[in-house]
């Protein structure tokens, strides 16, 4: 059924998210408490909430995103060209507002499907939450509430690996190397991130990983379809989809 769907409907994206302070201590008392008890259900005996604060950029109602990356076939192009643009910065408002009226303008141009690795779980909802939490409306595609589940316009590249199976989580570096795609994964790694953000402020180092990580999910995509993969030079980088 995959090789049915347009890839110029698709539009890959990922995420790079971060706790939305740099240290514990300049978290607000009442997010500590809140902390406090969410850490509990995951981290030891020995450890503090402090000690594991650095998961909090996994929760969208402690953390934030600082990138979104997405990655769109150009049609009846032979090899493909896959054009890659992202939003960023350090005003989550300002970007996720930009990103939502491009999907909406995409949206109604043509059917548009989203596609993550992980993304029914962790991107697609994180956005949709982020968004809310900065007062801004949901695009048409991730407004999903009272949708009939042949009516979310949502491909994820792990639930399509599991084929049912809901027992186990397959990274994208797995698949990379299971398909032997070249992997991306030349510079730092998705738990070096809010290091990357707060410590070292280079969030063009964050954008470059995360473009690598779309330009990985689509590749996977065509291995899926039993298709050639493109290489590096048919990727193009824009600013304008």
């Amino acid at each position: 059924m995959l090789e049915k769907i347009p890839l110029e409907n698709i539009i890959f994206l990922d995420i790079e998210t971060v706790p939305q302070c740099g240290s514990y201590s300049d978290v607000p008392d009442n997010f500590k408490a809140l902390w406090e008890k969410k850490s509990s259900f995951f981290r030891s005996g020995e450890q503090s909430a402090e000690d594991v604060y650095q998961r909090a950029g996994i929760y969208a109602e402690f953390g934030k995103i600082v990138c979104i990356s997405v990655g769109l076939f150009i049609p009846n192009q032979s090899p493909y060209i896959f054009r890659v643009k992202s939003f960023y910065g350090d005003d989550e408002a300002v970007f996720l507002a930009e990103f939502n009226k491009m999907l909406d303008s995409v949206s109604q141009k043509k059917n548009i499907l989203l596609c993550a690795h992980n993304g029914k779980e962790f991107d697609f909802p994180y956005i949709a939450r982020r968004s809310l939490i900065n007062g801004l409306r949901l695009p048409t595609v991730l407004d999903i509430a009272g949708k009939k589940p042949w009516e979310i316009n949502h491909l994820d590249t792990l639930e399509l690996w599991k084929f049912g199976d809901y027992k186990n989580y397959t990274s994208l570096n797995m698949l990379m190397a299971a398909f032997n795609i070249p992997s991306p994964k030349d510079d730092i790694d998705g738990s070096m991130v809010a290091s990357v953000y707060y410590q070292e402020k280079n969030l063009e180092r964050i954008v470059r990983y995360c473009e690598k990580d779309v330009v990985a999910i689509a590749r996977l995509f065509l291995k899926y379809r039993c298709e050639k993969i493109f290489g590096d030079e048919h990727v193009e980088s824009v600013t304008v989809f």
